[in-house]
């Protein structure tokens, strides 16, 4: 296996796949059940999901297999200046490469090229190497949830002015 992945918009034949990695992640995590990302319907359509307006997604592809992905939209409830990145998740042989931080610039500029101003996600406790991506990047912790996302089991709340 080497290094080397690519970063692509997701497709519809990507959708069981991205599926597949937000099943396996999330449960490490142990983001299972109701009121968390793993029981979003669109989990299973994520390609449909995200062709909204201002929306994108991304799937990362390493040796031929899609092993990661995260996307850009509005924020449920939100303003309209404000979007959520949501569903970044990467399987294990995935982590630790640089995927992170490159699937992060490429949402973060899919954001910006949408005309959002501002950048929200929800994480949980536990997910330590992805909230060192999250501060990294320039966001900051905040004290509470913003808009609707219907994500009551996360427990810690970002944001970054973009």
């Amino acid at each position: 296996m080497t290094d080397a992945f690519r970063i692509r918009p997701i497709e519809p034949r990507d959708d069981a796949d991205v599926a597949r990695v937000i099943r396996t992640v999330m449960p490490e995590f142990g983001a299972t059940g109701c009121g968390f990302a793993i029981s979003d319907p669109e989990v299973d359509w994520m390609h449909r999901a995200y062709a909204a307006s201002r929306s994108a997604y991304f799937i990362v592809e390493r040796d031929d297999a899609v092993q990661g992905g995260g996307g850009v939209a509005p924020l449920e409830g939100g303003d309209a200046d404000t979007c959520e990145l949501r569903k970044m998740y990467f399987l294990p042989s995935l982590r630790g490469v640089g995927a992170g931080a490159a699937l992060m610039a490429r949402c973060l500029d899919a954001a910006r090229a949408f005309g959002f101003r501002r950048c929200y996600l929800e994480t949980l406790t536990g997910m330590d190497a992805a909230m060192k991506l999250y501060e990294r990047s320039g966001f900051r912790r905040i004290d509470g949830p913003m808009g609707s996302t219907g994500h009551g089991g996360c427990n810690t709340f970002y944001l970054l002015d973009l």
